[in-house]
């Protein structure tokens, strides 16, 4: 056998890290006994193994190539085997040529996604079908996975159970299972491999074959702005807004906690409500990630009343965000949330007894569709011609109930969507002084929506 050869093998293993190594041993799973590999504790033994069942030799570097690949070491795949992630990323969409298996790809890159406070999740809800011995702190997910395979929990051809456990916290990561599994039965197979559509974050694989909706990013701090207009105050003394410093309030105290830049605007006439949303569009959002304004109001349907009692319409109030307008938010998610009536008309109630007490007041406005710009969504109080209602002591059934949902979902990593739907869900259930309140959800969005709360708080409250 060649010195070089010998010399290349001792240099990557002097370059591996134990959990590269254990990354490593568990791709192989399917090549290398797990007794055998269980014995093995350094990189130079791994790669003897490996030779020793012919998977890597001097004229064949292939399978090399491709483990450093999948633990993204692409700093020694390109100096020590001259290849790239670029090449690497062709070559394994090519059927027959990748030797990690579909199932074992899965389950790492599984463990790859989740964080430590996932993985104690994880542990933590296989108690009752796992030995504790087996669950403790310092295990790794790879080997909390390995245990699941061991006990027969989970196999190539049922992940029930790990899709249980995700579905309660890792909604996002479960969908790999799901596309995994229609995969598996060929649904999307000749999909998958003739697109030509590469992706760099998840290596050798597309995210169209992985599953996933995509998400938007959120990695800025602060993520964005939260502009809250809220008229309080009208000319006229019988239209105050009695509750509505309750839902700035819990608008301000969830999204600062989302690390949003939070700023109110109390009171604006007309002009002056579109007058400070172009200001907003006008500055640079390139280090943000998102926008959000919350607008409380009456109004009119597709029309917002000022203070002055004069309207300014919804459309020309999103039309600032717009790619044109607001190139620095382009692509970027841009979320509306409006409390206001859209008619006079109150929903008939279904149900008998009333869930809720004392005094409602209505709001009265806005918005009937979409603006043409992608990356909108906006959430509305209630359907078109109908009231919504607002306690003044307590503040807006809606937001209060929004306020809520995040606060209880977005440490699950629910995405933005299946929160709205959870208001919906919540706030149509209730009678309202004998009728019914229906909120609304539009949306542009392209992508998955999942708000990033701080690491300390991210198993939930």
């Amino acid at each position: 056998m060649s010195t070089d050869f010998q010399k290349l093998l001792f240099d990557i293993s002097e370059a591996l890290v134990t959990d590269e190594l254990a990354a490593l041993k568990f791709l192989t799973l399917e090549y290398i006994p797990m007794r055998k590999l269980e014995a093995i504790e350094e990189p130079k033994a791994f790669f003897k193994a490996l030779q020793e069942k012919g998977m890597i030799e001097a004229g064949n570097l292939s399978f090399l190539k491709e483990l450093l690949y999948r633990i993204s070491r692409m700093d020694l795949l390109v100096a020590h085997l001259g290849s790239s992630r670029e090449e690497m990323a062709r070559e394994l969409q090519i059927p027959g040529r990748a030797k990690v298996s579909a199932y074992r790809e899965l389950l790492y890159r599984i463990a790859e996604d989740l964080t430590p406070d996932d993985v104690k999740c994880v542990k933590f809800l296989l108690e009752d079908r796992m030995p504790k011995n087996k669950l403790q702190d310092n295990a790794s997910m790879l080997k909390v996975l390995l245990e699941m395979e061991r006990n027969e929990i989970i196999k190539e051809d049922d992940l029930a159970v790990l899709k249980d456990i995700l579905e309660v916290f890792r909604a996002d990561v479960k969908k790999k299972i799901d596309t995994y599994e229609e995969n598996k039965k060929g649904k999307l197979f000749n999909l998958l491999f003739k697109s030509k559509r590469q992706t760099l974050h998840y290596p050798g694989m597309g995210r169209a074959a992985l599953g996933l909706v995509e998400s938007y990013k959120m990695k800025n701090n602060p993520h964005g702005y939260c502009v809250i207009l809220n008229n309080h105050i009208f000319k006229n003394p019988h239209e105050v807004r009695k509750g509505t410093l309750e839902d700035e309030k819990a608008v301000r105290r969830v999204f600062e906690w989302l690390q949003f830049k939070t700023v109110n605007h109390r009171n604006l006439e007309a002009e002056q409500m579109y007058a400070e949303l172009k200001e907003y569009s006008k500055k640079d959002h390139s280090n943000m990630d998102c926008f959000v304004c919350f607008i409380f109001s009456h109004g009119e349907k597709a029309k917002i009343k000022g203070t002055d009692h004069e309207l300014v319409n919804i459309k020309d109030l999103l039309s600032c965000f717009s790619g044109s307008n607001c190139p620095s938010l382009a692509g970027k998610p841009k979320l509306f949330f409006i409390q206001a009536c859209q008619g006079s008309v109150g929903h008939p109630a279904v149900t008998v007894k009333e869930d809720f007490s004392g005094h409602l007041e209505t709001d009265a406005t806005p918005l009937t569709t979409i603006p043409d710009q992608a990356d909108i969504l906006i959430g509305m109080a209630t359907m078109e011609d109908y009231e919504c209602y607002r306690c003044p002591e307590t503040g807006s059934i809606y937001i209060q109930c929004l306020c809520k949902k995040m606060e209880l979902l977005c440490p699950l990593r629910k995405d933005l969507i299946t929160i709205l739907t959870e208001v919906n869900k919540e706030v149509a259930a209730r009678v309202l002084n004998g009728w019914k309140q229906m909120p609304e959800i539009k949306s542009t969005l392209r992508k998955q929506l999942i708000f990033q709360i701080p690491q300390s708080q991210s198993i939930g409250k």
